[in-house]
């Protein structure tokens, strides 16, 4: 017997509320109940961080977290990272260094990457791979995914990483009501 339970949180800077079952993980929560298409489910074990969202801060595989643990935190998709009609300076430096072809595990390589750049700044390639070891890409080599986070850190030089957009931009729900449910879709997280 399964049993529900409401859950209220942020997602990229928008209330949302969904009832959802103990068992339901962050990503399915965040996925097939808010919309939000940029969390990847890889693995579903914590070992490929293609669902890495960024949880109070910090950058968390969302397969590993249960929604009910999520109440009342705040989190942030790659939806939520961009300003509305635009690209965040970090995904503009991962196209500009090419550091993605199918785009799978890019949501998570560019939110982890964030979270490091808000912590240091100015990384070395050893300390940009460090924070991006528990990735795993099928495509790229990795070389273009680190070039693109120094890229990023370089044009930010001096200057404050931009706080993740805020609410306006397409794709996944927001204020919802008590349904948990809105016609708004969510975004392709590519």
């Amino acid at each position: 017997m399964s049993s529900s339970h409401p859950v209220s949180l942020r997602v990229n800077d928008r209330r949302a509320r969904a009832d959802v079952e103990a068992r339901t993980t962050l990503a399915d929560l965040l996925r097939d109940d808010l919309g939000y298409t940029s969390v990847h489910l890889g693995c579903e074990q914590g070992v490929c961080g293609a669902c890495t969202v960024l949880l109070d801060g910090a950058p968390v595989r969302s397969c590993l977290v249960f929604g009910v643990q999520a109440d009342g935190a705040d989190v942030v998709t790659l939806e939520g990272l961009a300003p509305p009609g635009g690209l965040h300076p970090l995904q503009e430096a991962f196209r500009d260094s090419h550091g993605f072809q199918c785009g799978f595990c890019t949501p998570g390589f560019v939110l982890s990457a964030y979270a490091l750049l808000a912590e240091e700044p100015a990384p070395s390639d050893a300390t940009i791979r460090a924070a991006l070891a528990g990735h795993l890409c099928r495509c790229t080599g990795y070389q273009s995914i680190v070039e693109g986070v120094a890229l990023a850190a370089a044009r930010l030089a001096g200057r404050p990483l931009p706080a993740p957009g805020t609410a306006g931009r397409s794709g996944g729900s927001g204020e919802s009501g008590e349904s948990g449910e809105s016609g708004e879709s969510g975004g392709s997280g590519r």
